[in-house]
């Protein structure tokens, strides 16, 4: 008789290897005719809400690890919500509109057409729709759930009138105003720049120190004014912006020092005199000093103009390098503009919107200012002022989307005013008492910024994007700022979309008595700047959360890359409080970068850069790169390498793998087959304590957006808990126990409990492969008949009975298990010696005294299969010695054809001699009824 055949073998079809770049289209294809996302948006009607805004991907390239990344992250928390018996709407947006799109789009079209507006808006309009396909296929892919064939979209008609009401809305409110000051300007975009468009980068600048001579003016409280020459050394890194020097700063409360060198005298700041005649390598003395007050209205002459500026007042000059006296310059910087309007300075601008010289500097007309450095120091050498020149490399503003060095230009723009009435302090309150931030450094983070960042600069010199919905008379210049104005462009553009206001159209919302507050005129035009994109994405809560009506304001939860702190976060939080006086979110979560294996930024210049469709190849699964970022703690940067991918697949076989083991060794099992927990053996009754633990610490993780923690919590209760100790144990249970006896029912019981939870568990993080699980319970007659047939992700997690939860029980088994681990010593040791192959060959005999000797004596029936052993034998410690005293010989009765277990009732039963009693039982027919 082939006894193998008479064994209860684990069968299942839930396939061993998982096939994922096959399976995953599949299962994504099963879900779209399911119509999976319209059936969780029904079952969750009458749930409360979670509502995670999604923050808009720009519209441009493929989907890359770091956007997987963050839609993943998103997917998780959504998913788990859901899960946890939420109502969760998720609308996916697209940013449609600004720089790189036009970008692109202009390179490809022909010269004649490069500076026709509607033909490159028609253009961006398509090259835009492109990627918003190609990325929403991708993002399906990954396995993300959400209302893909109704995304947000900033350039649809609806979402551009919002933006149209919201900026009018500012303006009535006063928040809005036009003038000129200096702002970020690129000289690739040809367009200012907002702060959160600035990325800060490696450069190699110019360092140089030049001499303004005294010319007027001498304060008494130096004494005498001296016979030589007298000069205030600045030092600049940007030479390039000395032609629109207008004064020389210096701190009120410093002192500065009058010092004579080699016959000639200068004025600065005292605390940094020897570091600068040190550089300099000459000699020196301070002959006298006084606060920096005292030099306010001095005369100086320009180093090489024939202009004479003063000197001037500021509490931005610093002692951190330089001289203490500042190169002033209010048409190239923030700081010197306020500044200069205190002091009437003249704002002198003579850069070009390409970052030329213009005729208003006429000696480098027409040179680019970086490459104009050098001249103008060769002709400070020439002209005497050049006191020292060296390089120096330090972080720089860039542009975010050309990478190049940017420069600070002053330009007539359009503004929000961030300290009208309070509104700074307003915002800073909404960020440290209305929001949860995680990590909490998050707050201290926007807040220094918010508390910091200047006037938000809102327009820009390009074409695709949402127009400034201002009119300007054609008489006076001034801007009609108008309610019924800005309600009927924001009802054409509705109806239109905002191309129609570069057409003679928007003349249209004019009415024939609109006339200029300021002179009466009648007639206008329409700016022709755009807004800044930031402001686009930043108006979502009201262009999506406020209209959509599955949705909810504020939003639950906004999650991105730290980088959106002066980014999205940051305008969005500014346009909230601005229009509706509170924060569009109530928590945001904020993740690292994704970085390589050496702690690098991913890019193509590096070779380390993939696409999120090149990684579900290379790594065999979208469900493998889920598992990735729930394993990591994505509130710091993310490594990304093959290394790492190797471990994440190795934990998602362990995970499949636990749950093939379950499907197949439950075959033949229904529900309504489970035996009382009070019937379970005390190892099964471990496991359900575990595992409601598991249930408990999950929810705790996920509750705090720690998915790392339960991934370790998940991995370490498959990988430990049950293959490494409780499968292990279980086998002879299983395979040997006649098919339907108490003790294997109780196994399959038991085992059925774990699948029912496990398979939920791990819905949120493996969606594909809980799915197909799911699937599986289903044919195999394993599901709940209250569980919902179509899909596991319309499931909830289940909350485990009190009654699983066992302290007393889990203590004890801590010490069975510190036993065992003796025991395995022993038992390798024998091994080694040759003295047993496998551990069912093994008589184990167990000695101690005391309470441990106790103990294992009310443990003594599950040792031998706790142990992996065919017998223990318990015995009494003599009083010397350990405690504990492990024996392990070779059993001397015969293995069993059937289990393998090394017994002595083995031969035993003469109609099948080679079987123990156990397996005997097995294979004999019972006896009919009444015979």
């Amino acid at each position: 008789m082939d006894y193998r055949e008479t064994l209860n073998l684990p069968k299942t079809d839930f396939p061993m290897k998982a096939d994922l770049t096959t399976r995953e289209p599949q299962r994504q294809a099963h879900w779209l005719k399911l119509g999976l996302y319209e059936l969780l948006h029904a079952h969750g009607r009458g749930r409360k809400k979670y509502v995670l805004h999604d923050g808009p991907p720009y519209a441009n390239g493929d989907v890359h690890m770091g956007t997987a990344l963050n839609k993943i992250s998103k997917d998780l928390v959504m998913r788990y919500k859901s899960m946890r018996g939420f109502s969760t709407p998720y609308v996916p947006g697209w940013d449609c509109h600004g720089m790189p799109i036009e970008h692109k789009v202009v390179e490809g079209l022909p010269t004649a057409e490069k500076q026709d507006r509607m033909r490159i808006r028609q253009e961006c309009r398509k090259y835009a729709a492109k990627f918003v396909d190609k990325q929403r296929e991708q993002f399906k892919q990954l396995g993300i759930l959400g209302d893909w064939e109704h995304p947000y979209l900033t350039m649809s008609p609806e979402y551009q009138a919002t933006i149209v009401r919201l900026f009018g809305e500012l303006a009535l409110k006063g928040f809005i105003y036009r003038g000129l000051k200096p702002v970020y300007w690129c000289t690739s975009c040809k367009s200012a720049l907002a702060e959160a468009e600035v990325e800060y980068e490696e450069h190699t600048s110019p360092s140089i120190t030049v001499r303004f001579e005294l010319v007027g003016g001498w304060p008494e409280a130096l004494g005498a004014r001296p016979a030589g020459k007298i000069y205030v050394p600045i030092w600049t890194t940007t030479p390039w912006t000395l032609p629109a020097n207008r004064a020389v700063s210096v701190h009120p409360d410093f002192s500065y020092a009058l010092v004579e060198s080699e016959g000639d005298y200068y004025l600065l700041a005292k605390e940094l005199t020897e570091a600068n005649f040190n550089q300099l390598g000459k000699p020196y003395r301070v002959a006298a000093e006084t606060p920096g007050r005292n030099l306010e209205h001095l005369k100086l002459q320009h180093p090489f103009l024939p202009l004479e500026v003063p000197v001037v007042l500021g509490k931005h000059v610093t002692l951190e390098a330089g001289t203490g006296c500042v190169h002033t310059a209010p048409g190239h910087g923030q700081e010197d503009f306020v500044v200069g309007k205190e002091y009437g300075l003249e704002v002198f601008n003579p850069v070009g919107e390409n970052g030329v010289f213009t005729s208003a500097f006429a000696e480098m007309q027409g040179e680019f200012v970086f490459k104009a450095n050098p001249k103008i120091v060769a002709l400070l050498k020439e002209r005497g002022a050049l006191l020292h020149v060296t390089e120096l490399k330090h972080s720089y503003p860039h542009c975010w989307r050309h990478h190049v060095p940017i420069i600070f230009r002053a330009t007539e723009q359009w503004f929000l005013n961030v300290n009208r009435e309070g509104f700074r302090e307003k915002v800073l309150g909404l960020i440290q008492n209305e929001v949860t931030w995680i990590p909490e450094a998050s707050r201290n983070r926007i807040g220094s910024m918010v508390a910091s960042r200047p006037d938000w600069c809102l327009s820009r010199q390009r074409s695709w994007g949402v127009p400034l919905p201002i009119f300007y008379c054609r008489q006076c210049g001034e801007p009609l700022i108008s309610e019924t104005v800005f309600k009927k462009v924001e009802e054409l553009v509705r109806a239109k979309n905002a191309d129609v206001w570069f057409t003679p159209e928007a003349q249209s919302v004019l009415s024939s008595d609109t006339v200029c507050a300021k002179c009466g005129g009648h007639e206008f035009r329409q700016e022709t700047d755009i807004l800044d994109v930031w402001f686009d994405s930043g108006a979502s809560h009201a262009a999506v959360l406020g209209l959509r009506p599955e949705l909810k304001f504020p939003a639950d939860m906004y999650l991105e890359g730290s980088d959106q702190h002066r980014g999205w976060f940051q305008v969005s939080l500014l346009l909230s409080a601005a229009t509706l006086g509170q924060a569009p979110y109530r928590t945001v979560l904020t993740h690292g970068y994704t970085v390589d294996g050496n702690g690098r930024k991913m890019s193509k210049s590096l070779g380390n850069f993939i696409t999120a469709a090149e990684g579900i190849k290379r790594y065999g699964g979208a469900d493998i790169l889920r598992l990735w970022v729930c394993s990591e703690n994505v509130q710091l940067d993310v490594r990304s390498s093959d290394e790492i991918f190797k471990r994440t697949v190795d934990a998602y076989r362990r995970m499949r793998n636990t749950l093939r083991f379950l499907l197949s060794n439950l075959d033949g099992f229904h529900p309504v087959q489970a035996v009382p927990v009070r019937d379970l053996t005390d190892m099964d009754r471990l496991i359900l304590h575990k595992l409601s633990i598991l249930v408990g610490e999950s929810v705790t993780a996920c509750d705090a957006f720690d998915f790392y923690r339960f991934f370790q919590a998940l991995h370490n209760f498959c990988s430990v808990d049950l293959s490494a100790f409780y499968f292990d144990v279980l086998k002879d249970r299983l395979y040997a126990d006649t098919v339907k006896s108490a003790s294997r029912l109780a196994a399959q019981t038991t085992l059925w409990h774990v699948l029912s939870h496990l398979v939920r568990l791990l819905a949120p993080v493996l969606v594909h492969t809980a799915d197909e699980a799911w699937e599986f319970m289903g044919q195999q007659g394993l599901r709940d008949e209250k569980d919902p047939a179509e899909s596991v992700h319309l499931a909830t997690w289940l909350t485990p009975p009190k009654e699983w939860t066992d302290e007393t029980l889990a203590v004890s088994w801590e010490r069975l298990f510190e036993i065992r681990a003796e025991v395995q010593k022993h038992l390798e040791e024998a091994r080694a010696a040759k003295v047993i192959g496998h551990s069912y060959e093994a008589e184990v005999t167990i000695r101690a005294r005391g309470d441990k000797r106790t103990f294992l004596g009310e443990h003594a029936r599950d040792l031998a299969a706790f142990f992996i052993v065919s017998g223990v034998q318990l015995g009494d410690a003599a009083s010397a010695g350990a405690d504990l005293q492990i024996k392990v010989e070779a059993s001397a009765a015969k293995k069993c054809e059937r289990c393998w277990r090394v017994l002595p009732s083995v031969g035993a039963h003469a109609d099948h001699p080679t079987l123990c009693t156990r397996c005997h039982e097995a294979v004999t027919p019972a006896p009919k009824a009444g015979k």
